[in-house]
């Protein structure tokens, strides 16, 4: 009781990740004698594991006096460590703070809800919604070609209920235009039956017109796994250090990022694999290519678009 913290691992037998996280939960508890780490196996306990919404393992929840906080799907080591350390930082708060941390997560509520021109905070991903409103939402938005973008309110616990309070709307999923809350899945079914919600929802830019404005939008574009700060693979890497090395001003478009823009770049520019350079929305090519040119002394004038 006296413990303020308890991490629940819903776990079972048969997965390898979960006897991975088991072994990282036991480190955990060492490590934080005042938390309270329990194992439960899903499947044995049916009745628990659907009152949570467990549809996979391993799967995380965290509570304090008796109230879920936070919930963590997958197998995430560093994740879970970072969670837990929040977590019990957070307990020895003294109860002044509180109105700081609810303004905290108002301030990041609001940037999520502005992070795009329309925002979809549903169960799952728009690839994998995890429950029947939210693959509707999706199928919606889909069928008339409205661009958004969405969060999933399984992977963060303080969003998934602190939005109910912002929004004051009790419910998933939640659409958002403009920072504005347009409502739930029955409103958006009443905007489509009254032929309201395309004038309501931004339509979605046409994909080979989003590849073309992205490709011309620096005169030297590389699309690349990563970022020229943070390459994702040696591929990208060792293009990373060759464009630098030549001096040229470049832009880069992470496509691990947009899975929309990272399969569909390969048809539009019949090229299979990245990184991939374009000089004035031309395609250049990928390493391979690049260092070629390197070698032959010809990579500077392309750069500046002089051959």
């Amino acid at each position: 009781r006296n413990r303020s913290l308890v991490v629940v691992h819903f776990w079972a037998p048969w997965a390898p990740q979960c006897a991975q996280m088991n072994e990282v939960m036991a480190a955990l508890a060492k490590e934080h004698t005042q938390v309270a780490f329990v194992k439960l196996e899903a499947e044995a306990l049916p009745e628990v594991s659907e009152k949570y919404e467990i549809s996979s393992v391993p799967t995380f929840l965290f509570f304090k006096n008796s109230q879920k906080v936070d919930r963590l799907d997958g197998a995430h080591a560093p994740e879970l460590t970072k969670r837990v350390q929040r977590h019990t930082s957070s307990s020895s708060f003294s109860a002044g703070s509180n109105d700081s941390v609810k303004e905290d997560l108002n301030v990041r509520l609001k940037k999520l809800i502005n992070a795009a021109p329309c925002m979809l905070f549903m169960k799952g991903s728009p690839k994998e919604p995890r429950c029947g409103f939210s693959k509707q939402m999706v199928e919606i938005l889909n069928k008339h070609g409205i661009s958004f973008s969405s969060f999933d309110i399984f992977s963060d616990e303080e969003v998934r209920q602190g939005l109910k309070t912002y929004s004051n709307w009790p419910t998933y999923p939640q659409l958002y235009v403009a920072g504005e809350l347009i409502g739930g899945l029955d409103i958006v079914k009443e905007l489509e039956a009254s032929g309201e919600l395309e004038t309501v929802c931004p339509k979605a830019q046409k994909l080979e017109n989003r590849l073309k404005a992205l490709i011309n939008k620096a005169p030297v574009m590389l699309f690349m796994k990563g970022s020229k700060q943070v390459a994702k693979c040696g591929f990208s890497k060792q293009i990373v250090e060759i464009m630098n090395n030549t001096g040229i001003d470049y832009e880069t478009f992470d496509i691990l990022e947009d899975e929309e823009v990272r399969q569909g770049l390969k048809t539009y520019s019949n090229w299979p694999t990245y990184p991939q350079l374009y000089v004035k929305g031309e395609l250049v090519g990928g390493l391979d290519i690049i260092k070629e040119l390197k070698e032959t002394g010809e990579l500077l004038p392309v750069l500046k678009g002089e051959n």
